[in-house]
């Protein structure tokens, strides 16, 4: 059936509804029925009394109804309105009334009146109706599967729906603009309804061309003099001009981005002074695959702040706003940058002066009082309002973490005063925790004018924060090297009893357990088990943490293996030395409250025990003995980032010291060996690293890094241990094949080999244990490709320099070796962040006569140097 000649017949019908006030219809004889009334006229009859030319009123005997399949008589009989006992004028008003109030309900596609008998001034009626047909299917031709599929839960047309052609019409429509949204501009869709009369059912066919992309071949714009062409239509982020060579935001016709763009135009004008900017008209011409754009722009004059004024300010002086304001007279009139400086500088703002000290009801109308040549008079009428309490903390969504674990990170608290401020950063704070989604947390401040309160609700949502490595990799002359790590980031010890908290472990009070082994077999070996509390004893914000590490390797005798020219081997492994390592660190940190309530300071003691078994892994004659290192560290950091995986904003600093006991300057003899020199380590340590974050545009992200440490020593009785120095080069794992033995810091630099820039040794090997003073820069420009929590992507491009000395005399903080590239990363929570990153070293390294050249690194984990 033709859906568009179905669809003008049932038109004119219903056109054909004011001729059944006067109609008569046709009598049947074998039926013995005569129709009184329907969509459709019929000839006049006089049968059963019944005449057209001489209207009389009868009493309705009895109402049946005939044709239903799925609708229920009496339901119909109801929507007629004819019962039993009513008086009805045949023919009259009553009939055509009835028939409309049926096919207003919309189900039906015909209805026809009749009386089926009439006795004296009784008659009897049958409604006769036609239902439309019932959805069996939707189908889809023209079309890939996939796009299919995507219709499917676009156009969501259930089974079982009245087909009517309000429907299909909107189902057209749905499909067209699915299509011109993705650059289709000229989609044609056709429908083919197959009837199944037997069932009353029907299947709906759209039958879609697509065509080709429309491309836009040339972007006209007349009546602009104080903007360029090139400037507006950069503006135009999602309607671009076709070229050649635009490749990451190609030529396409968007209606819904074009009028987004149109808008862009003006609020571009309005943002520069030109408050009556207007485009006067657009045209569209139309071609097969390509279309034209002509658009009139009328500028209108720009304008300037002249005198701005204050009205409503009682707490403070009209001096003071407008400083904290900062729009000075003469400046270019920009109503959204006003805006801004009012309501939307959290912490700057002249809101925040009032919203921090509880004035939740203010706010600023700005109003224009005079326009005057190119000069405009504001007024800035205020609202200060009554200051509001904090009555109740709503929590909503967290279905695994504990209400106690999050309240205990709120800076809003009843009873306190409301702070537009203190919301703010206890998102931030929410955010840091990384048990949820960043870009779900809502904070909803619900006003009690009646009694000068507010409740504040936050409506979080649970992300997976677990993570497990399990991944395998080839480390240089040890082989193949396997590890295992599990880390579970909201841990709760106190619910180990509760079988319901496990998930798969038992989870909900945000400590932190984590375990991890790497091994290649006999000849590598690490183990590491962690745990911390960050809340010691529920009350404060101190962190408690002990760690136990242990670390075998053994290094292979590879001739007794295969042989040497003078002899075939033995077919065993046999060691020639090996390097053993236990330790334990126990911590202690707490989140201070001044001078800044994002500083943390953390103490740790850590006790490690080294052995070394005829293996000189300093290359400086220590290859058997045993080294004790205890050493306290004091840190201070402040992390102010918007997000952990991906953060946009913010900055993170931290300071730390190591120190040993100075057991040198109390001995008083002189050491008899290595192995004498090296029982106790001592050395003091200082590391700096500072991160900053800024959104440059939309959602690219600007990341800067500085790096830098110093080993030190206590006099010349021992000089720079060998322990605790610092590698550089490459990617900066540690592990499968760069293993951080004797309490090293690993640090990487793209573009350069693992472990090879600073002094090396002939054999290639970092000479004395590493250097003792190390610098790094790191610049990069980030991107987002997705931020679902499930699958955080993102790709960069990035700059960075760095270097390593052995001696304080040779340190020079600018003579870098400099890189630059690409990267991605990719943050899953079952694997943590895994990275790739293809960088160019500019520089020389020691040995080497030409440039590092093009270097490919693979990370695991968050790196933080």
């Amino acid at each position: 059936m033709n859906p568009v000649k179905h669809l003008n017949t049932t038109l004119a019908h219903l056109k054909g509804l004011s001729a059944l006030i006067l109609l008569c219809c046709c009598f049947s004889v074998q039926a013995q029925r005569v129709g009184i009334g329907g969509t459709k006229p019929t000839a006049a009859t006089t049968n059963l009394g019944i005449n057209s030319a001489d209207p009389k009123e009868y009493t309705i005997a009895e109402v049946t109804v005939s044709g239903t399949q799925f609708l229920d008589p009496n339901s119909m009989i109801s929507i007629s309105g004819l019962k039993p006992g009513d008086k009805i004028r045949i023919p009259g008003p009553a009939v055509t009334s009835s028939i409309k109030k049926m096919m207003d309900f919309g189900t039906l596609d015909d209805v026809e009146i009749m009386a089926t008998k009439v006795e004296a001034e009784k008659i009897w009626l049958n409604i006769h109706i036609k239902e439309r047909p019932r959805l069996y299917k939707v189908s889809f031709s023209g079309i890939r599967k996939g796009e299919r599929e995507t219709l499917n839960d676009k156009v969501k047309l259930i089974k079982g729906r009245v087909i009517t052609p309000t429907i299909i019409k909107n189902t057209q429509l749905v499909i067209k603009k699915y299509y011109q949204d993705k650059g289709f501009f000229n989609t044609k869709v056709k429908v083919l309804q197959i009837p199944d009369s037997t069932r009353g059912q029907a299947t709906l066919n759209f039958a879609i061309t697509k065509g080709k992309k429309v491309k836009i071949q040339k972007i006209n714009i007349e009546g602009n003099t104080a903007v360029s062409d090139k400037t507006l239509k950069r503006k135009m982020k999602g309607t671009k001009q076709r070229r050649i060579g635009r490749l990451f935001n190609p030529s396409k016709y968007i209606p819904k981005k074009y009028d987004e763009d149109k808008e862009k135009l003006i609020a571009y004008y309005r943002k520069n002074g030109y408050r009556d900017a207007v485009i006067e008209f657009d045209t569209i011409k139309n071609g097969d695959q390509t279309i034209s754009i002509d658009m009139k722009i009328d500028e209108g004059q720009k304008y300037y702040y002249r005198n701005i004024s204050w009205s409503g300010n009682y707490l403070y002086t009209s001096a003071y706003l407008g400083e904290r304001l900062g729009v000075k007279k003469g400046d270019v009139y920009n109503p959204e940058e006003l805006d801004k400086k009012i309501n939307g500088i959290p912490g700057s703002d002249v809101s925040s002066i009032y919203m921090d000290d509880g004035y939740l009801y203010f706010h600023v109308e700005p109003t224009e009082r005079a326009v005057e040549g190119d000069s405009i008079d504001v007024e800035l009428r205020m609202f200060e309002g009554k200051q509001a309490t904090i009555n109740r903390i709503l929590l909503n969504g967290n279905t695994k973490t504990s209400d106690r674990v999050v309240l205990r990170e709120l800076f809003t608290l009843p009873g306190q005063k409301f702070s537009k401020t203190e919301i703010i950063n206890t998102q931030r704070q929410l955010s840091q925790m990384g048990y949820f989604d960043p870009e779900k947390i809502q904070i909803n401040p619900i006003p009690n004018q009646a009694d000068g309160t507010v409740d504040i609700e936050y409506t979080v949502e649970e992300k997976p924060s677990d993570q497990i490595e399990l991944s395998g990799g080839w480390g240089g002359y040890i082989g193949f090297v396997g590890t295992l790590g599990l880390v579970f980031n909201n841990f709760s010890i106190k619910n180990i009893p509760n079988r319901e908290t496990w998930r798969p472990l038992p989870s909900g009070d945000g400590q932190k357990l984590s375990l991890r082994f790497q091994a290649n077999g006999k000849q590598y070996q690490t183990y590491s088990l962690s745990f911390s509390e960050p809340w010691l004893g529920g009350k404060k914000p101190i962190n408690f943490g002990v760690s136990f590490q242990r670390t075998v390797y053994r290094m292979t005798d590879l001739s007794s293996y295969y042989g040497t020219n003078a002899g075939v081997g033995s077919g065993r492994v046999n060691y020639r030395g090996g390097y053993y390592n236990n330790g334990i660190t126990l911590s202690l940190g707490r989140r201070l409250k001044e001078p800044d309530r994002n500083l943390v300071l953390t103490h740790s003691l850590s006790y490690q025990r080294y052995r070394l078994d005829s293996l000189d892994i300093f290359r400086i004659g220590y290859s058997t003995g045993n080294s004790n290192n205890i050493s306290f560290n004091t840190t201070i950091s402040r992390n102010t980032l918007s997000d952990f995986q991906f953060p946009r904003s913010g900055s993170n600093i931290s300071l730390s010291a190591t120190f040993t006991p100075p057991y040198s300057v109390f001995r008083t003899k002189k050491f008899s060996d290595k192995t004498d020199t090296y029982r106790w380590v001592e050395y003091h340590k200082w590391m700096f690293d500072a991160s900053y974050y800024a959104t440059i545009v939309g959602k690219l992200v600007l990341s800067t890094r500085a790096h830098m440490g110093f080993l030190g020593a206590y006099g010349g009785k021992v000089g720079y241990s060998p322990f605790g120095r610092f590698i550089l080069g490459g990617s900066g794992l540690a592990g499968q094949g760069t293993f951080s033995l004797a309490d090293q810091d690993i640090i990487g630099l793209r573009g350069y080999q693992d472990q090879k820039v600073g002094p090396l040794a002939a054999n290639g090997y970092p000479a004395s244990g590493g250097g003792i003073v190390y610098n790094k820069y790191v610049m990069e420009l980030r991107y987002p490709v997705s931020l679902n929590p499930q699958a955080t992507i993102f790709i960069l491009g990035f700059a960075e320099g760095g270097n390593n000395w052995g001696t304080y005399s040779e340190f020079n903080p600018f003579d870098l070796k400099r890189s630059a590239g690409v990267g991605a990363r990719i943050f899953m929570p079952a694997f943590g962040l895994l990275g790739i990153d293809w960088g160019y070293g500019f520089d020389k390294i020691q040995g080497q006569n030409t440039r590092s050249g093009p270097q490919f690194h693979f990370t695991i984990g968050q790196q933080i140097r």
